[in-house]
């Protein structure tokens, strides 16, 4: 669940995650906070996914150096990339239209439905209205 008082150590053990964009921005950003939140997550071995919307983000970035390119890849390669296929593209449509997420936003919210885990997200304002979704702010 989202922890509303700022603390980001993890409040539940839940089996699966899935990382948000700014989560493995923040990681590869060195924020102290975010990495021993994530550090923790990969000590226990949780599995974790990330949606394929996420690597566009990632990888889309205009000013993206050749080393910070490596470093994504690295990430990506210690996690389950979640392909946008059908049944989440239609799930995420649904969550643009009730809850009016952006459609990257509504692309990882879905992932992290249809895998059945956790968001782990420092966009928790905007992830929150969507009541079905467990989240954990980070």
């Amino acid at each position: 669940m989202a922890n509303g008082n700022g603390n980001c150590r993890l409040r539940h053990n839940p089996l699966v995650y899935t990382f948000d964009t700014n989560v493995i921005i923040y990681y590869l950003d060195r924020d102290n906070q975010i990495l021993s939140l994530v550090d923790e997550i990969f000590e226990r071995n949780t599995p974790v996914y990330v949606s394929a919307i996420s690597e566009i983000e990632l990888f889309g970035f205009s000013r993206l150096t050749n080393e910070e390119a490596i470093q994504i890849d690295g990430i990506l390669r210690t996690v389950s990339l979640i392909p946008l296929d059908s049944r989440i593209a239609r799930l995420a449509a649904a969550l643009r239209k009730n809850y009016g997420l952006k459609i990257a936003d509504s692309a990882i919210a879905a992932t992290a439905l249809f895998t059945g885990s956790a968001l782990l997200t420092r966009n928790v304002k905007d992830f929150k209205r969507v009541p079905e979704l467990k989240l954990q702010g980070a």
